[in-house]
């Protein structure tokens, strides 16, 4: 009688599924055919053997029986395999063509294409939660593993990315170049695209030096690929052009689609119907002076129950973008696809198209516009007491910046903060200053690392670059959104909603030893165990407060701290110190405070257009997407401006500078020129005439010979030698003198087979972010 075969897996990592069988089993042919196809990375014939425990002459009678199958058709040999014919191999090429109507990514076997389905089955493909490269979509080549599912009505086949081969793009981004023989050629921006030929008819208006975008084509097997401008972008110099790269290089999506335009075109804007009425509340923006959109207002006032002596009432109102973007829609699907807006120097690529982001949700002033607002009431002491959320129709009072509003409370009003300054911001300020009590108490991790910000020239090129003052209008607005933020998590899971928590580990243990170790060559210390808090960490950073090594500690406790990101898993937001966030205040400009809304809507019944059941069955899926369009904005933002810079101190090639070193590597220093914000990179093998010891624990490069050397946070003088601009890379030599390191305390017998270096090693050209 047939016997079935069990999941468990046999003799650890990595074996195959083994059956529960009784000496002397010989197993049916059912069984055999079954294992195989449960099992085609592990069904060769020891395996299938060691399976079913299968010994001496059994393993003869095995031998027999797999090749009656092999005859009869039921299995062929792929290399030491056997497989199930028409199976594909454990490990594919896959590409992706669609999604399902749940939203999942469907593909099929690049090596059978053009079979038909039965010869080339359907492949579901399955997102881990946390991934750790780029996310795949519709169009892509992918490297997977492959596993039968059990459902007859659905795909045949599961797989899992093991990684990205090929990403499907409609152009090229490239400079247009003449050779010394007058061809015209294309270099790409993305090293490993091949240069192209373009052909005079095909320019398209393009000059030399232009960045363009091509469309490659047909070619025959020899020379170069051949290609047309489809469009020319402009100057190289201009910061369109150089922010148009980090687009294309992370596949950032730029252009709406027409149907998404042209259901944001036909909205028509939200009514008063079950909502409630809060247009005498006055509610005010305060943003960056050249924000377009508006999405959080917030009012302030004086709790009146005398219980509550001293204590306020928080009012945050967030744009009600659920209104307008339903879930399965063609908006909603490409602010999926987006994950968040992308902010560049003076551009942005918007979640969702402007008729949304800038218009119906923009809380502007003086108009009508729908919210989701959360109304907090604090004690004194900054504790929050309690909260409610609303559905509501508002009206901005007053559209504020940043600096406007802070002048009216340091005694300098204008016209439109003059007349609201007792009974609006005088309240909001006070409500501040009861809510930093609190956060004072809880001690969030506080970092002093200024952010700068460029200023461009009307041509898109680089002017200067500041680093803008932070005011208490700007920790007032912070603060507010945080509490609002805890105020959603909290909600939401008292009623037990599942949601998208914005969630941030503490430090690895490994991290910690390694920031534990940095602090000891400063006569500083860190408390050992795993329940670290941020309060540590701020003493640490109060100690050194003023210090010449004060920017040096905060940059490695920075990099001591992990990553944040979304999960439908809560382990709480370490940097905050707070035990459930959840982003909710920004949804014109994150997805994942959309789907925090809708949650809301569901949870507390305030409407049809919630989270729907098929949403919070993907959650994870989609927490995986949004976090990975997080990282990919992140390093579009940070390369363009790298670009940016490089472009502008290319003509100040030869010139010194005062630099920061803010990296050490075996290869050698990264420093930064702390007026630009810009990064470059002095080979160790320029340093001079020693053999140079990377001490990691100590972020130190140090000489064998002299003890001397060079260590993160030190101040520096540089010469600049060379500039890649389209790579945003720069190369300096290092003019100071190295210094004595006595808190180098590794051995050179430790390093020297790690990270010698010696100092005469010919020079190396730029090459990129390291």
């Amino acid at each position: 009688m047939a016997r079935s075969i069990s999941g468990r897996k046999a003799g650890g990592k990595g074996g195959a599924s083994r059956v529960d069988a009784p000496t002397n089993f010989r197993p049916s042919r059912e069984d055999i055919l079954h294992f195989v196809t449960e099992n085609p990375d592990r069904a060769g014939k020891r395996d299938i053997a060691k399976a079913f425990s299968l010994k001496g002459g059994d393993r003869i009678w095995l031998k027999d029986m797999l090749r009656q199958l092999q005859d009869d058709g039921l299995l062929q040999k792929n290399r030491k395999r056997l497989v199930r014919p028409g199976a594909l191999p454990h490990v594919v090429v896959l590409e992706i063509f669609g999604r399902d109507p749940d939203g999942s990514l469907l593909a099929r076997a690049v090596e059978r294409a053009g079979e038909d389905d039965e010869n080339n089955p359907l492949v579901a493909i399955r997102l881990p939660r946390q991934p750790k490269g780029p996310v795949p979509g519709i169009g892509d080549r992918v490297l997977a593993k492959v596993f039968p599912t059990d459902d007859p009505s659905g795909p045949a086949y599961s797989a899992r990315v093991m990684k990205l081969i090929d990403r499907q793009r409609e152009a090229v981004l490239g400079v247009l170049r003449v050779s010394p023989e007058g061809t015209f050629r294309i270099e790409p921006t993305e090293r490993r695209q091949p240069e192209l030929v373009v052909e005079s008819e095909f320019l398209n208006g393009a000059k030399a030096g232009d960045l363009v975008e091509v469309e490659p084509l047909r070619t025959g097997r020899y020379g170069l690929p051949r290609a047309r401008i489809l469009s020319v972008i402009g100057s190289l110099t201009s910061e369109k052009a150089v922010s148009m790269i980090a687009i294309h290089a992370h596949d950032i999506p730029h252009i709406f689609p027409a149907e998404v335009v042209a259901e944001a075109e036909a909205m028509r804007p939200a009514t008063l119907d079950a909502r409630d009425d809060w247009r005498d509340v006055p509610l005010v923006t305060i943003d960056p002076a050249d924000a377009k959109d508006h999405d959080d207002a917030v009012f302030a006032e004086p709790d009146a129950d005398e219980k509550n002596p001293g204590g306020v009432i928080v009012t945050v109102a967030i744009a009600d973008v659920a209104a307008y973007v339903r879930p399965g829609s063609p908006l909603d699907r490409e602010a999926l696809r987006r994950g968040n807006s992308v902010y560049f120097p003076d551009r942005v690529v918007p979640m969702l198209p402007e008729r949304i982001s800038n218009d119906l949700c923009s809380l502007r002033e003086d108009e009508e516009r729908p919210a989701l607002a959360v109304r907090m009431t604090f004690a004194a002491d900054g504790r929050k007491i309690r909260h409610s959320f609303h559905r509501v129709m508002m009206k901005s009072t007053a559209r504020l910046a940043y600096p406007q509003a802070q002048a009216a409370i340091d005694g300098r009003p204008d016209e439109k903060t003059g007349p609201i300054l007792e009974t609006v911001l005088k309240p909001l300020w006070q409500a501040y200053a009861v809510l930093k009590r609190g956060r004072d108490s809880r001690q969030p991790l506080e970092l002093d690392l200024p952010e700068r910000k460029i200023l461009l020239t009307p041509d898109g090129t680089v002017d200067r670059v500041i680093v803008p003052e932070r005011l208490d209008a700007h920790k007032l607005i912070e603060e507010f959104m945080i509490q609002a933020n805890v105020a959603a998590a909290e909600t939401l899971e008292a009623k037990q909603q599942r949601l998208v928590y914005r969630i941030h580990d503490g430090p690895s243990l490994a991290k910690q030893e390694s920031l534990r170790e940095f602090l000891a060559t400063l006569d500083l210390s860190l408390a050992r165990g795993a329940q670290l808090r941020p309060s540590q960490f701020n003493a640490i950073l109060e100690r050194v407060r003023g210090a010449d090594n004060e920017v040096l500690v905060n940059e490695v406790v920075l990099r001591s701290q992990s990553q944040a990101e979304y999960s439908p898993a809560n382990i709480g937001h370490f940097g905050l110190n707070l035990r459930r966030y959840a982003h909710f205040t920004s949804p014109i400009r994150r997805y994942a405070d959309l789907v925090v809304h809708r949650a809301l809507i569901s949870a507390l019944g305030l409407g049809k257009d919630g989270l729907t059941r098929g949403e919070e069955e993907r959650l994870e899926e989609t927490s995986a997407l949004i976090s990975a369009s997080e990282r990919r904005a992140m390093a579009a933002e940070r390369e363009t401006i790298d670009r940016l810079i490089a472009a502008y101190l290319a003509e100040k090639v030869d010139e010194t500078f005062d630099a920061r070193i803010s990296g050490v590597a075996k290869a050698g220093l990264f420093v930064q020129l702390p007026i630009y914000g810009a990064d470059g990179f002095i080979p160790v093998s320029s340093l001079g005439g020693d053999y140079y010891i990377y001490d990691e624990a100590a972020h130190t490069l140090f000489g064998e010979r002299t003890r001397k050397g060079y260590q993160l946070g030190d101040s520096v003088a540089v010469r600049l030698v060379e500039v890649a601009p389209l790579a945003g890379a720069m190369r300096f030599e290092m003019l100071t003198d190295p210094k004595p390191l006595s808190g180098s305390r590794r051995s050179f017998h430790k390093t020297k087979g790690k990270a010698r270096r010696r100092a005469t090693q010919p020079r190396r050209a730029p090459h990129g972010r390291s």
